[in-house]
């Protein structure tokens, strides 16, 4: 392994659809900018009180797996070297892309439920979140690398992801 070279960021890295891997991540970070006000617009638009609890849910896990399986496909080139990731997450944070933005409104709707008591009291709003979302992420991740048919489909995993956090009182 050479050391001290002064090869371009990228150079040592195998192309990726025909981009090298910074313009792979500038192209994620558009299909990001794309993708996101709408994933967001649905966990903005959950309503405390309205309909149930797990039916709300559902059709949120379903979305987050859709959309993470799009997102990750193409954010795999941000980590094919320490150069990139570095410059992946640096611009991450300049354009506030981060996963805060979904952890919280999916928290605050939780929180509004259990005020409601219709999630019970022991439940923490903000982790109940990110594991919903953290399952969501996971299924989208072995499905890209071992195919959707070696999964549960995307609508039971839902199921399953919503079923498993054990919200209802």
């Amino acid at each position: 392994m050479k050391t001290g070279t002064t090869e371009p960021i990228g150079a040592a890295t195998p192309q990726i659809r025909g981009t090298t891997p910074a313009q792979a991540v500038e192209t994620f970070l558009a299909l990001l900018q794309d993708r996101l006000p709408s994933w967001l617009r649905l966990l903005h638009d959950l309503r405390p009180g309205h309909g149930d609890v797990t039916g709300n849910l559902r059709p949120v896990a379903l979305a987050g797996i859709h959309y993470y399986t799009e997102i990750q496909a193409a954010a795999l080139p941000a980590f094919v070297s320490p150069i990139l990731t570095v410059r992946f997450r640096q611009a991450m944070r300049e354009s506030e892309l981060g996963p805060e933005g979904e952890v919280l409104p999916l928290a605050a709707y939780l929180a509004g439920e259990q005020e409601l008591g219709r999630v019970r009291a022991d439940v923490h709003p903000e982790s109940s979140a990110r594991l919903l979302l953290a399952g969501c992420f996971r299924h989208a991740y072995y499905e890209i690398f071992t195919g959707a048919d070696s999964e549960p489909s995307r609508p039971e995993a839902a199921e399953a992801i919503v079923r498993e956090l054990r919200l209802d009182p």
